[in-house]
Order: structure tokens, then sequence, then C-alpha cells
């Protein structure tokens, strides 16, 4: 295994503009002496191949990870061998803080496409982030962001409506790619229709025929795992699990 090659943090300004390495790692108001510092921080890891782990169960707290290109799901395995769906990591989000309390990682996290990552090692990131207040201030923001997704999954699973729980999701991750300055109405679901279902703890036909339900009622366009939002207002409505009766109906559309 090849070591982490430092990156230039001057062309992570170019490169990595959809990443929030350049919210964590380029804060407003450091200097070029405090950038050097960061610039001996930041590394970068081989490139993973779909299906590789970056970290597994029982691993020791060594960095928190951005992806600066590619996306991953973190599962844990149950003792009869079956997957749970932790989350789903985009470019630019920040992951693996599940080890901060422990010290030890309590999920695997798996590479949903080929993927790049950039590693903060933990112990360096913390020392720095407490002589710079601004980049603290931006690594607890992000810390924030992580346990609000956290929230928001534990939330949806409480929701007894397979439909709602489907419409909450799409309507989640069309947030999620415009708070990464990507597209929110047309993206590209990097995760399989499966992987939704153990993430939503639903079937996966159950999954499939609320992604259908959607198409056909106009409210998004469904093409393999392209994802055309149509009526964002619908899905926000549906989203919220209101009921048919207090709400405009979505345009309904023929199959094709």
């Amino acid at each position: 295994m090849s070591e982490p090659i430092p990156l230039n943090l001057v062309r992570l300004r170019r490169s990595c503009a959809e990443c929030s390495l350049q919210q964590l790692c380029l804060p407003a108001g450091v200097d070029g002496a405090d950038m050097g510092r960061l610039d001996t921080v930041v590394q970068r890891r081989r490139p993973l191949a779909r299906g590789d782990s970056l970290f597994r169960l029982g691993d020791p707290l060594r960095a928190v990870y951005v992806a600066s290109e590619g996306s991953f799901k973190t599962v844990v395995v149950n003792a009869s061998g079956e997957e749970h769906v932790l989350g789903f990591h985009l470019p630019g989000e920040l992951f693996g803080l599940d080890a901060i309390g422990s010290g030890q990682h309590r999920c695997e996290a798996v590479a949903l496409t080929d993927a790049s990552v950039c590693e903060l090692p933990f112990s360096q990131l913390s020392s720095i982030a407490s002589q710079l207040p601004s980049l603290q201030q931006q690594l607890l923001r992000v810390i924030g962001q992580s346990a609000d997704r956290d929230h928001d999954h534990v939330d949806l699973l409480s929701r007894r409506q397979a439909s709602e729980r489907i419409a909450l999701f799409v309507h989640g991750l069309s947030a999620r790619y415009r708070r990464i300055g990507r597209p929110a109405d047309d993206f590209q679901l990097p995760m399989s229709r499966d992987e939704i279902a153990r993430y939503l703890g639903l079937v996966l036909e159950t999954v499939s025929r609320g992604f259908s339900r959607l198409h056909d009622e106009g409210v998004i366009e469904v093409r393999g795992r392209r994802v055309r939002i149509l009526d964002e207002e619908a899905l926000e409505v549906a989203a919220s699990g209101c009921g048919d009766d207090q709400n405009p109906q979505p345009r309904r559309r023929d199959r094709a």
C-alpha cells in the first residue's frame, strides 16, 4: 500500500471547489503561514475501486475523510450476516466521525463508486484547529451537520409509511446535492435500490414500487439510477406525510 501523499492546498482551491475541504481547510482569514501548516495535514490516499473498504469495524481512529470524487456508504453487519446501511456520503461530505467518541470505528466505509479520498489525520487536525479559531469553528460546524444527518435518519426510520420514507430520502438527497454545489433536481443515484432499502428499513420491492409511484404521479422521472425532480412541491408534500385531501394532487403521467 502506498503512503498518503501531501496535497498542495493552492491546487485544492481550484480542484476541490465542490468539496467541504474548501470550507474546512480554507476558512476565511487564514494567512499564508497558517495555510502552510494546514498543507502538512491534508493527505490524499490511493484511489479506491467500487467495493473497496476505506476503514472497517474496530479500526482505530486515524483520520476523518472527505471524498473528493465518488461516494461511500457506511454499514454494519449483524450476527446473521445481514448488512444494515447507516449512511451515504457524497463528494465533499466529511465522514469517519463515528470513531471520535470511542477511538474505534463502529462501522465499515465502502466505496459505492470508484473514489478518491482526502484524509485529515485526526491528531494533527485537532492540534492545529485548537490554534486556529476559524478552522475550529468550521470543523465543529461540519461535525454538527453530520450529527443532523444521523438525527434525520432516526426520524426517517420512525416514520411508518414507506412512501413517506422514500419521498423524504429523495428530497433529502436533493438538498445535499444542492449543498455541495451540484444540480439538485437532476442527479445520478450512486447507490442501488437494494442499498436504499437497507438504509430505509424496507424491502427492495417496496422501494422499487415507491420510486415507480412517484414516477407515475409525475413527481419525479426515473431512468435507471438517474432521478429528475419534476414537481418539487409535490415531493415536499409526500415527504411531509400530509394527506392528499389537504394538498393539490401531483400531475399523473402515463407510462411510456
